[in-house]
């Protein structure tokens, strides 16, 4: 009997089973999609106090806003949480590059949660000139701190801002001192000019430096030595032991020929090694007993009244920077006045009063 032409063919497809679409169906549905809840200045500071890390990381991130309608909201939250503040060790931490910041840090933060202290790490990543963008991966570079009960990490872009320094650090660390943390490290991205800027808003700066650092000596500013309390030879393990305790001395003898600082502390240079976390712990004694002795001179408070100073001024360049160039007028001139210049039809100087004029004819 002859098959039907359906049947002549050996290959046969079998059937299977129906795969599920690549996106959820229900994505664009009402009610899946939830936007994020609004909060008041008021709700944000309950939620920070009681240490919601969900509100708080919201509440940075309002305040890192360039939006002029953020402004008000987020100096509202941050003048609730100035009075909870203050109740810390603020560290700021820099080094070379490859000096092993972030290994550095894990192994170092996970000494002071052992503690029972409670622990914000407020990390500084690049971020591009072209397009702002930044990686923001400190969290995937601490697996075992990231997820400590005790250990808050926020990365902030450094959005072109002064060298590494995320234009509202300062603000951050007030929010995280609120929501509880007793522990600040601020790091910068690595040896520059933010330096100085995270110098007036920490405690004690630990300058994180690799063993062979004759070179790299050279190559460092004589004023983030002078701004350093404590200098740490990382790697300092297996074969490069040797090296590292080479550059300790060399580092040590360097830093006498610096003069006295105001905190009438003697810089340290210890040899450590994250990886293998020798040492490590002993840089926590060190800061310890810094706080203990600067506490005891009156200069730990006296220091923290300068840098309250500090953000002062900070603040009003931050305000008129905002409000300069969130000005409609300027921002419609702007492009003239940057064609112009691209011309050669006006100086720079003439340029920026023009810019000027129409800024303060219409704040009067």
């Amino acid at each position: 009997m002859e098959r039907s032409d359906e049947n002549k063919s050996a290959l046969k497809i079998q059937e299977g089973i129906s795969q599920p679409p690549n996106i959820n169906p229900n994505v664009f549905s009402k009610g899946v999609r939830r936007k994020r809840k609004r909060y008041t200045p008021e709700e944000f500071f309950e939620g920070i106090l009681e240490g919601n890390r969900t509100i708080l990381s919201q509440a940075i991130t309002l305040v890192e806003s360039s939006l002029p309608e953020h402004y008000d909201t987020a100096q509202e939250i941050i003048g609730k949480c100035l009075p909870f503040s203050a109740k810390s060790i603020r560290i700021g931490i820099t080094g070379i590059p490859g000096a092993g910041k972030s290994t550095f840090i894990e192994t170092f933060g996970l000494h002071i949660t052992a503690e029972g202290r409670k622990l914000a790490v407020l990390t500084i990543d690049p971020s591009s000139e072209q397009t702002r963008g930044s990686i923001l991966g400190d969290k995937t570079r601490m697996e075992l701190l990231s997820v400590h009960p005790n250990a808050f990490i926020r990365p902030s872009p450094s959005a072109g801002t002064l060298g590494g320094v995320a234009r509202k650090t300062r603000e951050t660390i007030i929010l995280c001192e609120a929501a509880g943390f007793d522990t600040i490290i601020v790091e910068t991205v690595g040896v520059g000019q933010s330096e100085t800027a995270v110098h007036s808003m920490v405690d004690f700066f630990l300058l994180l430096m690799i063993g062979g650092a004759g070179d790299d000596l050279q190559g460092i500013k004589r004023g983030i030595m002078e701004m350093a309390d404590l200098i740490a030879v990382n790697k300092a393990d297996g074969s490069n032991k040797l090296r590292a305790e080479g550059t300790r001395v060399l580092l040590q003898n360097a830093l006498r020929l610096f003069p006295q600082k105001p905190s009438h502390w003697i810089p340290l240079v210890q040899t450590c090694s994250a990886l293998t976390d020798s040492g490590i712990l002993d840089l926590w004694k060190i800061i310890k007993d810094y706080v203990k002795v600067t506490g005891e001179s009156g200069f730990f408070e006296e220091h923290r009244k300068q840098q309250a100073v500090i953000r002062m001024h900070s603040t009003i360049l931050d305000y008129l920077n905002s409000s300069f160039y969130n000005l409609d007028d300027v921002k419609m001139l702007l492009p003239e006045m940057e064609q112009k210049l691209h011309d050669g039809a006006i100086t720079s100087y003439n340029a920026a009063l023009k810019l000027l004029e129409k800024y303060f004819k219409r704040c009067h």
